[in-house]
């Protein structure tokens, strides 16, 4: 070993501007950005598949079998078709295409052609801006700028599940063998859109949630909606349940996607006292954390708190999952863009993007039909003092929402201040539902009053339309303001 004694005699030394930690595409657009068109370097270090969670296992995954899903039930509620029914070997195998077998050939070469590096195995900070990387054959990788941690995050396991070889969210998007029985622990965007594609499979779901609706921290009617959603798809839910003991014979992690062993045995407690039923298989989908539990943070006398914290050298930063942040690809991707551009900023003695104080986080769930909000619930804005006007619309109140089902069921809600006719937050459920939201995202960044907003003229009979209504449905004074 070395003087430090933690390199290796054998390792090699590489000197760069900025290191990232993590290959995701947080991490990726990290390094393009902090590099792009400066003659800076970057090595991104990345010990599974280049591409992270989003690209294999999580997002991209889950909706190629979701759209499919979308498409053969909305076949089911428009008059002119006959319903299409889902394959189940051809959707798995659109699933496969679109993780590329787990291969990421596609993205290391894309990495190279931008002029990145990739290292492969495990960081682990020893220093001011020093990682070493334990990985085929030990590398030293020093960085004169900075040290960006985009290490994602991991399932939140509870002690109750630890002896079961539950799934995690990893088996359900790449699922393989299809279970007949499921068991979903949680109610969150997970469980949701996994309790949606699993049915579809047809596998008999129940799902177990502590609170007392799906989708805590939207608004409430969006998870009504989609409780009734999946209660019409045979899934079962059952509220304020809480899972007392779990066990299984033989469990044990057989692959991605197969079923982990025997049968599972649940023991719950729940408004109608104690029960006890069996599943094939269980999917624990009660939250993630960051993943910073194993990378050197002691070496410079921090913990996983001071990195959500924010409390950190200025030459080390955190985004993504491993942030504490919003734990959705877009918003990494887009801090990632802002702390990528600032590093290239200082390297090069420029002066940095100003960067708008308001940006909200558009989330959007792909369950039948899909949840699309961003900003504050009607909830979040009375609680943090504003005074609130409300727009709330079924979601066929226009004619282009209307033709996209025979029955398109959901709500559309817009939160307005009151005072200054600046948008809070918007929520969207129905049909495509994804597609309506950019427009609020926009008017929240840009404090676009609503009297500005409702200039913007919808096409007829695009769902866009929608938003007139919504607009409509506002105050007078708020929509047409008085001469100043």
């Amino acid at each position: 070993m070395s003087a430090n004694n933690l390199v290796p005699d054998n390792a090699e030394t590489v000197t760069t501007d900025v290191i990232v930690l993590g290959g995701g595409p947080v991490g990726e657009n990290a390094a393009q950005y902090a590099t792009e068109d400066s003659g800076l370097e970057a090595v991104i270090v990345e010990e599974e598949l280049l591409g992270g969670e989003c690209s294999y296992y999580a997002c991209i995954p889950s909706k190629t079998m979701l759209r499919p899903i979308e498409l053969a039930h909305a076949t089911q509620h428009l008059d002119g078709l006959t319903g299409a029914t889902v394959d189940r070997r051809a959707l798995l195998n659109r699933r496969d295409e679109w993780v590329s077998h787990y291969d990421d050939t596609g993205q290391v070469e894309w990495a190279q052609a931008a002029g990145l590096r990739v290292e492969r195995g495990h960081a682990q900070l020893i220093g001011e801006r020093q990682v070493l990387v334990n990985g085929p054959k030990p590398v030293l990788v020093q960085a004169r700028q900075a040290v960006i941690i985009a290490t994602g995050s991991q399932p939140s396991v509870p002690s109750t599940f630890a002896d079961v070889s539950p799934w995690s969210s990893r088996d359900a998007t790449g699922v393989q063998e299809i279970p007949e029985s499921l068991i979903i622990v949680g109610g969150g965007v997970v469980a949701v859109e996994a309790a949606t594609w699993m049915a579809a499979l047809g596998t008999r779901v129940r799902m177990l949630v502590r609170g007392g609706g799906l989708l805590a921290g939207h608004e409430p009617f969006a998870g009504h909606h989609v409780t009734e959603a999946l209660d019409r798809a045979g899934v079962r839910i059952d509220l304020r349940t809480e899972v007392t003991d779990c066990s299984r014979q033989s469990g044990e992690d057989t692959g991605l996607g197969r079923i982990h062993g025997g049968e599972v045995t649940i023991q719950t407690n729940g408004p109608d006292g104690e029960s006890a039923f069996e599943a094939d298989e269980i999917l624990v989908a009660t939250g993630r954390k960051p993943r910073l539990d194993d990378l050197g943070l002691e070496s410079l006398g921090l913990t996983s708190n001071d990195i959500t914290a924010g409390t950190m050298p200025e030459w080390l930063y955190a985004i993504g999952d491993a942030s504490g942040e919003a734990p959705v690809t877009h918003w990494g991707k887009y801090r990632a863009r802002v702390v990528g551009a600032q590093i290239r900023s200082r390297a090069l003695g420029e002066d940095a993007e100003e960067i708008p104080g308001n940006v909200p986080v558009p989330q959007v769930v792909y369950s039948d039909p899909q949840v699309a909000s961003v900003g504050m619930t009607e909830a979040e804005a009375r609680k943090g003092g504003h005074q609130v006007e409300i727009s709330h619309l079924p979601f066929a109140s226009s004619a282009g929402t209307s033709l996209l089902r025979d029955d398109a069921e959901g709500t559309a809600q817009i939160v307005v201040d009151a005072r200054t006719g600046l948008l809070l937050g918007a929520t969207f459920v129905g049909p495509e539902a994804a597609e309506l939201i950019h427009p609020a995202t926009v008017a929240i960044v840009g404090d676009l009053p609503v009297h500005v907003l409702r200039q913007a003229v919808p096409s007829f009979p695009a769902a866009s339309e929608l938003w007139l209504p919504l607009l409509e449905g506002l105050p007078r004074r708020l929509r047409i303001p008085l001469p100043t």
